[in-house]
């Protein structure tokens, strides 16, 4: 009976999250275009080979790291400064925390469309620059700046989801342990750093981790905002992979893409784990 119950969730599981996993790997050792009526041909691993001399996967890889770098500290650090201020007990707080999630709940293609606006030669952003004096700028034009135009918008969009899981992690501190620290002489600083921040260590070890699995795979944002450009300086791994599946039907290639990302995302997710969670 038990088996029974579990089967339409082991079902759902193994044909739409499984399958697909152990089906893409295999694509992986094969050329394979969707338009080929041969089907997939096994090659080995000439497709990880290929990858090692392909120079616009090599940048793919270090546009993605720089894209992870530039947003995960803004987006952990302002997003730990919200959820001190959320934690306080005042009125309206819970209208305040609410404004501080919505980007969370507002779909990333909505909010990518909102910054294409912001970021247009008649948007805010350049409406802001004229109003000191300064020339309208294309931010997603400008080989210099696209990258961190799409990185501040991811920065924005990752505040909220942080911020409440930063909020959670400071409730959960037992308030006797501030108040030993008063007691003992501690400053706001010292109590912030002796209680605070070892206390927030599982959770910020969790919202680092979980910030680089979501921004190492970004993809809607460069499609909207930028599409890859300009010359490719916003071209990530998973956008690189998009391109190779769909707009140059070589699954195979596309397909070892993909578990050289998932390895470098679990090889930089391992070494975090490791380090916050050794340093106790």
């Amino acid at each position: 009976m038990g088996a029974l119950f579990v089967a339409p969730a082991a079902a759902y599981i193994g044909i739409f999250h499984l399958f697909p996993v152990v089906y893409g790997l295999y694509l992986s050792f094969t050329r394979y275009s969707p338009l080929d009526r041969g089907g997939p041909q096994l090659i080995g691993i000439d497709n990880y080979v290929d990858l090692l001399s392909d120079a616009d996967f090599h940048k793919s890889v270090r546009v993605t790291v720089q894209f992870v770098a530039e947003v995960l500290p803004f987006a952990v650090a302002i997003a730990l400064g919200l959820a001190l201020l959320a934690n306080r007990s005042m009125r309206g707080i819970g209208l305040f925390r609410a404004g501080l999630f919505l980007p969370r709940i507002v779909p990333l293609a909505a909010v990518s469309l909102i910054w294409l606006w912001l970021y247009s030669p008649d948007g805010w952003f350049n409406h802001l620059l004229g109003q000191v004096g300064l020339d309208p700028r294309n931010w997603l034009l400008d080989e210099g700046t696209a990258l961190h135009a799409v990185a501040g918008m991811r920065v924005w969009k990752a505040l909220g989801g942080n911020m409440v899981l930063f909020l959670a992690g400071l409730q959960a501190i037992p308030r006797t342990l501030y108040e030993a620290a008063t007691v003992d002489g501690a400053n706001s600083w010292q109590r912030f750093r002796y209680v605070t921040l070892p206390g927030l260590r599982p959770v910020t070890t969790y919202i680092v981790i979980l910030n680089i699995v979501y921004l190492a795979q970004s993809f809607a944002e460069i499609f909207i905002l930028t599409g890859g450009g300009p010359l490719r300086s916003t071209t990530t791994t998973n956008f690189l992979i998009y391109e190779e599946a769909f707009q140059n039907n070589r699954f195979g290639s596309a397909s070892a893409m993909a578990f050289v990302l998932f390895a470098l995302i679990f090889a930089f997710s391992f070494m975090i784990l490791r380090r916050m969670g050794s340093n106790r």
